[in-house]
């Protein structure tokens, strides 16, 4: 399965894990890469010492290419300079401006991975001479742009614009059928991240995964109350998709209320501090009705190559 994004890395499949924050680690970059795709760690914000320990956890379970990811509204220069010192083979940038960032990222060689959710922040991106652009539809799990519209609307559009900077498809892509829709479309692969965070090697609670497994595609939906109740400081063009729980039940249209409720925040910390999966965002992209398993990030990678394989050559006959 190549294309011009597998031969920039010597890739097997076009295929990248997600950098889900704090939940896609070393263990997971390292499972995804040795399966032949690109794994990548999420960071997040930058936080030093958890980017230590799993670039560490990385590095000495895999020699192949793997990347790091940052939200880069919530970063500086050092961030960058931190990842760069573990030699990663990509930086992958989403959600903000991330043109503070893009020339030191080049400057060492590493590949420079740029997220977009609108056709303005591609243009952006193709200016600022990005190595790849993930073109990221409004039906990934996880945050996502305010204007963001469907990725099977998104992709080609992004892909006209970028010319001959490879474009990853990102959201509702689940299963290799996704792939195969995604290659059509015009992508040099997928970026793909619910289907990964049902992996062992994810780190998120046996609680997530299950709900994960339970869960179907209509069981989610946009939101900005999970972050408001989390105190988590998401510019507002950027929402959340996630599984429905009794939180946002509860607190539905009721966003400002919430915010001034000190004792609802409370309430909130209390239960999120046990891991109750009826309150804490459960990230989860439209595809989550594919997920059945929990399965190794390796062999996730090997079914969703070899089915898109056979959607591919079924398609040509």
């Amino acid at each position: 399965m190549r294309t011009v994004f597998t031969e920039k890395l010597g890739l097997r499949y076009p295929i990248v894990s997600a950098p889900m924050g704090g939940e896609a680690g070393g263990a997971l970059a390292a499972a995804v890469s040795e399966g032949g795709g690109l794994g990548m760690i999420g960071a997040g914000r930058g936080d030093r010492e958890w980017l230590r320990r799993e670039a560490g956890i990385a590095r000495a379970a895999t020699e192949k290419p793997w990347g790091i990811g940052y939200l880069t509204w919530a970063i500086t220069e050092a961030a960058i300079a931190d990842a760069l010192s573990y030699e990663p083979a990509a930086v992958m940038l989403s959600f903000g401006d991330p043109t503070p960032f893009a020339d030191p990222v080049r400057e060492a060689g590493v590949l420079l991975v740029l997220q977009v959710t609108d056709r303005e922040e591609a243009r952006r991106a193709v200016d600022l001479g990005a190595d790849v652009i993930v073109a990221q539809g409004g039906d990934a799990g996880g945050h996502s742009g305010e204007k963001a519209i469907g990725t099977m609307s998104f992709v080609p559009a992004v892909v006209d614009l970028a010319g001959s900077i490879p474009v990853l498809a990102a959201g509702g892509i689940g299963d290799g059928r996704g792939l195969a829709a995604a290659l059509a479309l015009g992508a040099a692969g997928a970026l793909i991240g619910t289907r990964f965070q049902a992996s062992p090697e994810a780190l998120v609670s046996e609680e997530i995964g299950k709900a994960l497994l339970a869960a179907d595609g209509e069981d989610t939906e946009i939101n900005r109350t999970l972050d408001i109740a989390r105190g988590a400081p998401w510019p507002a063009n950027y929402p959340a998709r996630t599984l429905r729980n009794a939180f946002l039940e509860r607190w539905r249209d009721r966003d400002e209320e919430l915010r001034g409720s000190p004792e609802a925040l409370r309430e909130y910390r209390e239960a999120a501090a046990r891991g109750d999966v009826s309150v804490i965002p459960v990230w989860a992209g439209q595809a989550v009705g594919l997920v059945a398993d929990i399965e190794p990030a390796a062999d996730i990678v090997a079914a969703i190559a070899a089915e898109a394989e056979r959607t591919l050559a079924r398609i040509g006959r």
